[in-house]
């Protein structure tokens, strides 16, 4: 509806949307956002599908985007889930000149034309969406054009979408993460924003304390894991030797701490990797 409205007017509620990758569905965001594609399959109850692909271009400077590349990616995208009806979107957001469509043919006739849906970013006046009911437009405030002087307003206004726009609290601590790293506050900043939005912090830090408290044992739990999964790796290793130790090692690394404290106890017996496993 932000970036497509154009093809978000035409669905219904009937269509069925499915991420195509699993990393949009994990509960943090990364310390910091690299080139994206986010890759969306819409499925009708009569069986028609569309692929709905949006590529983010960030790091690289935006004439350096390669059209060449995004039909490349499209085509596979289409042949891979067999269908026709593809919406192609670049999200820009640093300003710079891109290439926006591309014709290929001869002197007498164009055999292929290739477009897709622009969104500079860079461009938009962050003002104009203080108030948008659409969540992904608040969420990306800070990515919008706004004076040095609104920096802090800009930053107060993501984070009143996100706790007013999004029900969910996992949801509203995940994607803080987003809205902190493209706002990117100094010291002084955060400072003000502290002063001049005091009941909005008090709001938003229940739910930040519960999910550092949630952090922190996930972590925990990461590391139990992560540190058996080595143990069992070496004493595999020394067992089985190097080239079996590397054809199990996805199984071993991605068992439960339970798993593989159980594997560790039955090696000492385990005549083969087989007996260990089964």
């Amino acid at each position: 509806e932000f970036a497509a409205a154009s093809e978000a007017a035409r669905l219904g509620e009937e269509v069925r949307i499915l991420p195509l990758r699993e990393e949009q569905l994990k509960e943090r965001l990364g310390d910091r956002f690299r080139e994206l594609d986010v890759p969306l399959l819409l499925e009708w109850p009569d069986g028609r599908r569309q692929a709905l692909l949006f590529v983010f271009e960030e790091e690289t400077e935006p004439g350096r985007f390669s059209i060449h590349r995004l039909i490349h990616y499209c085509v596979d995208i289409a042949e891979l889930y067999q269908t026709e009806r593809v919406v192609p979107v670049v999200i820009f957001l640093h300003p710079g000149q891109f290439r926006e469509t591309l014709s290929l043919g001869s002197d007498t006739r164009v055999y292929l034309h290739f477009s897709y849906l622009a969104w500079p970013l860079f461009g938009l006046k962050a003002r104009d969406y203080f108030d948008s009911p659409n969540l992904v437009a608040r969420l990306n405030l800070p990515n919008m054009q706004y004076a040095p002087e609104e920096k802090v307003d800009v930053y107060a206004q993501a984070v009143r979408g996100l706790r007013t726009l999004e029900p969910d609290r996992e949801r509203q601590i995940k994607y803080l993460d987003f809205v902190d790293i493209y706002a990117n506050l100094n010291e002084d900043e955060r400072q003000r924003y502290q002063q001049d939005y005091a009941k909005e912090i008090e709001t938003m830090s229940a739910f930040a304390d519960r999910f550092i408290e949630q952090g922190m044992q996930q972590g925990m739990q990461q590391g139990m894991q992560q540190g058996e999964a080595a143990i069992l790796m070496r004493l595999f290793t020394r067992k089985f030797g190097p080239d079996s130790a590397e054809t199990y090692r996805p199984r071993i690394e991605s068992a439960e701490p339970e798993q593989l404290e159980a594997w560790s106890e039955r090696i000492l017996t385990a005549e083969t990797p087989e007996t260990l496993f089964h």
